[in-house]
């Protein structure tokens, strides 16, 4: 149920060295997939975001067909060069008429976001967690979908001063106690750090070569460095590394999403 990547790096690089040139990325991943435990192709919409030079605001390219239908991504992704990246190919789990408006990343101020995954029961299971809403939020939904839910539920405690890290995990712990059985692999990015969670599906993490950091669905490439985080875990991924702690550990109380590290056990280390 679809399939998403997000990088964070000290220097910049062409978004297709890691979306579209490895031999399983993130384009493959859309019709052929070698990981993924739910669906079998990713043609329902696809999207990327990117952060230029000085501009904390990411721009986004969305469509609503597959990928591989779409003849100017391959060009994009061969001339646009950020240091940040947030995409995602999408299999929806019900189908819908919000065509591009439905696929990640979603946006707001520096963030972009990802689930992959789904609600249980959507959308009545999780009716109470969205009324808790402020009515303008819930007007303000790109799409009338899960993934948009969960979004706005994400950027509701961000805009109250949680940490991400606090914020992903607060969200998926309501989620999952309100809609049971819930898959949520979220994304979430502010063109410095990467903050995930794996709670349902696959999530592996790569830290190097070079200062630069990957977290994604599945691996690109057979590389020795790939690692997989097990379930119910939290990671946070910058230029220096990626850390994790269990996802059921209580919040740190720090309000500093970088701080957070230093609390966090270390998974592995890119070299300074």
């Amino acid at each position: 149920m679809c399939r998403h990547i997000a990088w964070v790096g000290d220097e910049p690089g062409p978004l297709g060295e890691l979306l579209v040139a490895p031999p399983h990325g993130l384009h493959r991943q859309s019709w052929a997939p070698r990981r993924q435990r739910h669906g079998t192709v990713n043609a329902d919409g696809f999207g990327v975001g990117w952060y230029a030079p000085d501009d904390p605001v990411p721009a986004r390219y969305r469509r609503a067909g597959p990928v591989w239908a779409d003849p100017s991504f391959a060009d994009l992704a061969r001339v646009v060069r950020s240091h940040a990246v947030l995409a995602a190919v999408r299999d929806a789990t019900l189908p819908g008429a919000d065509g591009e408006a439905a696929a990640a990343p979603f946006a707001s101020g520096p963030w972009l976001f990802s689930h992959n995954g789904a609600v249980a029961g959507w959308p009545g299971t999780v009716a109470a967690l969205a009324a808790g809403l402020p009515p303008a939020e819930l007007l303000a939904l790109e799409a009338r979908n899960d993934s948009a839910l969960v979004w706005a539920l994400v950027l509701h405690r961000l805009r109250r001063g949680e940490a991400p890290a606090d914020a992903l995990a607060g969200v998926v712990r309501d989620v999952a106690a309100a809609a049971p059985g819930s898959r949520l692999n979220l994304l979430l990015t502010d063109g410095r750090a990467v903050t995930a969670t794996a709670w349902g599906d696959t999530l592996w993490y790569l830290a190097g070569p070079g200062r630069r950091a990957v977290v994604a669905s599945e691996p690109y490439d057979d590389g020795p460095g790939w690692r997989e985080a097990p379930d119910r875990t939290l990671l946070t991924a910058t230029a220096d590394g990626v850390t994790a702690r269990p996802l059921d550990a209580p919040p740190s109380p720090s309000a500093d999403p970088h701080a957070r590290r230093a609390a966090a056990e270390p998974l592995e280390e890119s070299p300074a």
